[in-house]
């Protein structure tokens, strides 16, 4: 099967590199139809991401790339720490960083997976509500109950 692929960039010398640029990758992917027996074409493409255009001097998306490690990091000790010394305050700060963890993460599953302006959006409208239901959740949880810290010990007792 051959392959159609246009590099815009190809042609173009620059100070980018070929991959930051605007390109669009077509191949033709072939589908049967279950009404012909003829399998027809449709074409994929692929746009680039406009995240990776950042000016030089924007720094904000390697601190957010450091704050993501670091959170990361924290949270793996948190682990022994809560096990160990649980207390209302280890509760709440695992509370906070749990959700803000989960809301990077899905946050980067959307921003690669969700295409088109009001998607994004609704996209990003539905992951703040659900971060906030998260946290306020487990700070119910934390609140009313015996806290995340205890409850992970008694699930581990058992």
């Amino acid at each position: 099967m051959a392959a159609i692929v246009r590099l815009s960039s190809a042609c173009h010398r620059g100070v980018k590199p070929l991959f930051y640029r605007s390109t669009l990758l077509a191949r033709p992917l072939v589908v049967p139809n279950k009404d012909q027996e003829r399998p027809y074409l449709l074409t994929a493409r692929i746009h680039a991401s406009q995240a990776l255009y950042a000016g030089s001097g924007s720094k904000a998306a390697s601190l957010h790339w450091t704050g993501e490690r670091v959170l990361s990091i924290i949270l793996l000790a948190m682990g022994p720490v809560a096990y160990f010394y649980p207390s209302p305050a280890i509760d709440y700060s695992l509370a906070a960083a749990v959700t803000l963890h989960g809301h990077w993460g899905i946050g980067q599953v959307l921003t690669d997976y969700v295409h088109g302006e009001t998607k994004i959006k609704t996209a990003n409208a539905a992951l703040f509500l659900l971060s906030t239901v998260t946290f306020a959740g487990l700070c119910y949880f934390n609140y009313n109950d015996v806290g995340i810290c205890k409850a992970i010990a008694l699930l581990w007792s058992k």
